[in-house]
């Protein structure tokens, strides 16, 4: 593939569009898809806070969507680049595939109080409490929206969305009809391609299937040279969506993906896996609908000289709203979850015992009750979830928002999350047989986040929308090492707690000209319990930059130009010796038709290459990146 993904592009949109002759633009081509409104983007509508509709500039939740034109403007080529500019949400770079990613802290290479959803579907892994960001690959041109909730989301989502949630939501079969093709290259993004197909499946139906592939070089060592990680990933996959009456809906979708990343001294370390999914609603009034989700996920990771794991995960849910008494309206639901897990060690570590089976059940139920005259709005609720490791758990929240104006809510918040155990905290050792240098606890127990929100959202007349969150978060039980008489051992004697205010604007400089800016300061501070011997997990509080902020320029230029471009700055890890920086990203696009656009991407511009994380003996670096894009529907 390649650069010639790119070519390929080219040469077969020609093809297929005569000079002169303007094919029909499909649903979610540039042109169809309108720049949304400020009045808009205030009132867009999200799922995630409470798995049900709602405006998110009334929601009371620090909430923001990433819409489908707003990744495409972006230029971003993967999800984790898609998060960069969004307050709260740290993103950081680690190699060619890895991602650190957290929200509110707690930031690392296996970030554990994070939860990531793709269309509900959970991609949690109970390795370590996190997500394995390299096997999390989407066909971007299919993504309606990226909902990113910062804070506490437990109280529906259940545990380790603790700091926050993700969930990223496809578009529907329906709006992307006819065929799509995409590639481009570069030095970095070194080649790149997809296509997918839409069509209808009788007079109630519609379906798409799709196919795409990348190549990614290396990334660098401090010297410049080339690490030797180069990272490649075929992907395909399908979605049909059913209407077999007004009320009710179908939905079966899945993918499959095998992907290869070299190593200098090694054999390439390979990852694969699939996915199905199943989902059926029904909706019985505009606030009373049900659903059920079932879907099975499995993974392979294969990791030479560390290893390897084979991870099943089959789950079901069924969801219920309706409406009680004019004002109250409730949301309740219960869903069990079960992992079969297989993992060759080797003999430097070990997940003993090797195989492993583990089960969850859940409830939830949450009631939002409309007050004052509809401007004002408690939401209560709580989810109770049992585990293998600790038993019963519950993560309740209770929530006020009050809307005095359509273009004004003030909002408040107090939660209470858990992260449950990993397999890394209970039944990991080093070395792999007695005796041991480091143990998980036997009694490990769960960490627990005490939060308290409080935030504003503002629309200030037809040009500029702005929000403020605001957070303190109390943690008792963290993960900590106590060094002793061998084997060291992970116990629950940490504790610490944070702070921190999230600012963001969108202002309409023009009809032509929007800007777009935030900046986060956050401060943590962790301490231990009396007794602990722990002086590493402290330093953490250090993983994690002090302020960040950014601006973003989006210009609708004459003759079917656009320019976007972006500056971010990043503060210093003091724990990783990771100096502040300062980088520029941005974006050319040209539309000469309704169903052909060129761009070209710059990323990191500032720099030739930069560390974002990781220890400085073995860190690797992330160098400017320079890639053109081609995209035809027809």
């Amino acid at each position: 593939m390649k650069i010639g993904a790119a070519v390929v592009a080219v040469v077969l949109c020609m093809t297929l569009i005569r000079p002169g002759v303007r094919a029909e633009a499909s649903e979610e081509s540039p042109s169809a898809l309108k720049k949304l409104s400020l009045e808009e983007l205030f009132t867009l509508e999200v799922t995630s806070v409470s798995m049900k509709p709602e405006t998110a500039s009334e929601t009371a939740a620090a909430v923001l969507a990433i819409t489908d034109e707003e990744i495409r403007r972006r230029g971003s080529p993967s999800i984790p680049e898609a998060l960069r500019y969004v307050p709260g949400v740290e993103v950081a770079r680690i190699d060619s595939r890895q991602y650190a990613i957290t929200a509110r802290g707690f930031n690392g290479s296996v970030a554990n109080k994070l939860i990531v959803l793709i269309d509900g579907r959970s991609v949690y892994t109970p390795l370590y409490s996190g997500v394995f960001w390299d096997a999390q690959d989407i066909f971007l041109e299919d993504v309606e929206q990226i909902e990113v909730i910062r804070g506490p989301g437990a109280t529906v989502w259940g545990a380790n969305a603790v700091n926050g949630v993700i969930n990223i939501i496809s578009k529907p079969a329906a709006k992307t009809q006819g065929f799509l093709l995409t590639g481009g290259g570069g030095n970095v993004e070194r080649g790149f391609g997809g296509v997918r197909y839409g069509g209808k499946l009788g007079q109630r139906g519609f379906f798409r299937m799709y196919g795409k592939y990348f190549d990614r070089g290396a990334s660098l060592r401090p010297n410049g040279d080339e690490a030797g990680d180069e990272f490649e990933m075929p992907q395909g996959g399908f979605r049909m969506d059913l209407n077999p009456s007004g009320t009710d809906a179908i939905t079966l979708q899945g993918d499959i993906y095998a992907g290869s990343v070299e190593q200098p001294s090694a054999d390439d370390t390979e990852l694969s896996g699939g996915n199905i999914l199943a989902r059926w609603s029904k909706k019985t009034s505009w606030r009373s609908d049900v659903q059920v989700t079932a879907y099975y996920d499995r993974t392979d990771r294969t990791v030479p000289s560390t290893f390897e794991e084979r991870l099943d995960t089959y789950d079901v849910a069924l969801r219920h709203r309706f409406e009680l008494g004019g004002r109250h309206d409730v949301v309740w639901g219960v869903g069990y979850r079960q992992f079969f897990q297989d993992i060759q060690n080797s003999p430097f570590l070990a997940f003993l015992p090797s195989e492993l089976q583990r089960r969850v059940y859940s409830g939830f139920v949450q009631d939002e009750i409309t007050l004052a005259e509809d401007r004002l709005r408690w939401t209560i609720g709580s989810k109770v979830e049992h585990n293998d490791f600790t038993g019963m758990e519950y993560q309740p929240s209770m929530r006020l928002a009050w809307t005095p104006t359509k273009r004004q809510t003030v909002w408040a918040a107090a939660s209470r999350a858990v992260r449950a155990p990993s397999r890394i905290d209970r039944d990991f050792f080093v070395p792999a047989t007695p005796p041991y240098l480091l143990a998980g606890g036997p009694n490990f127990e769960s960490e627990v986040l005490r939060a308290l929100e409080l935030g504003l959202n503002t629309q200030a007349g037809d040009k500029l929308t702005a929000s403020i969150a605001t957070f303190y978060n109390s943690y008792d039980k963290l993960r900590s090492l106590e060094v002793g008489a061998l084997p060291i051992l992970l116990a629950n004697l940490g504790k610490g707690h944070s702070y921190g205010i999230e600012t963001s604007a969108l202002y309409q400089a023009r009809s032509w000209w929007r800007l777009k800016a935030g900046h986060t300061y956050m401060k943590m501070e962790l301490d231990v319990e009396p007794g602990s011997s722990d002086t590493s997990s402290v330093k953490q509080e250090g993983d994690s930059p002090r302020h960040r902020w950014y601006l973003r320029s989006s210009m609708d230029m004459p003759h079917d130009l656009a320019f976007d471009i972006g500056v971010r700055a990043v503060g210093e890890l003091p724990n990783q010796h990771v100096p502040a920086y300062i980088e520029c990203d941005s974006r050319l696009g040209w539309q000469p038709s309704t169903t052909l656009e060129l761009a070209v991407v710059g990323q990191n511009l500032l720099h030739s290459q930069h560390p974002e994380f990781g220890a400085s003996a073995s860190r690797r670096e992330i160098g400017r990146s320079v890639y053109g894009k081609v995209t035809c529907r027809f």
